[in-house]
């Protein structure tokens, strides 16, 4: 169902994406004190998306060079320290504001908790395709540390370094 996303007549790719972000939290002082790097947002929504949850038009993809488009960031990092994080910044240097949105079921995002304060989430309201432990809070590092939030119940039986009940028939 997800590959089915309808793209339209020019978007390169569509994900769940959230609005009213606040950048200045992705990219660092060096990147905002640049005007040539900080008017790359002018014009632009301030939505971040799931770079693990997209779909993308290849053709288009090629057609407009997005690979060397996205690398020219990323060295411009290795140069200078522009962007936190890891494989965001640099799709939202390119694509921000300019992608198809899709149903926030497709990527639960946000279940890492509060970044803060560690606080646990819960899954919202309506049906849920994807789980997505975004955030410091992972949930092996939770189970591990016998402090669990209580949806890493979800992530739980996929561990497969948690020691197993063997499994036993009754008699």
């Amino acid at each position: 169902k997800l590959a089915a996303t309808p793209l339209g007549d020019n978007s390169v790719l569509a994900a769940p994406e959230y609005c009213n972000s606040n950048f200045t939290s992705y990219f660092t002082s060096t990147f905002w004190s640049n005007t040539y790097f900080s008017w790359t947002f002018a014009n632009r929504k301030a939505c971040y998306f799931n770079t693990g949850v997209m779909v993308i038009d290849l053709d288009r993809w090629r057609e407009g060079d997005y690979t060397t488009k996205i690398e020219e960031w990323m060295e411009v990092q290795n140069r200078m320290r522009i962007y936190e994080l890891g494989s965001l910044p640099p799709f939202l240097l390119v694509f921000a504001g300019n992608i198809v949105p899709v149903d926030h079921r497709w990527n639960q995002h946000g279940l890492g908790g509060d970044n803060f304060i560690g606080l646990c989430r819960d899954l919202h309201h309506g049906p849920v395709s994807l789980l997505h432990w975004s955030g410091k809070g992972k949930p092996w590092a939770r189970l591990d540390a016998n402090r669990p939030c209580p949806l890493d119940a979800l992530w739980e039986p996929y561990d497969l370094l948690q020691p197993k009940t063997p499994f036993a028939l009754d008699s």
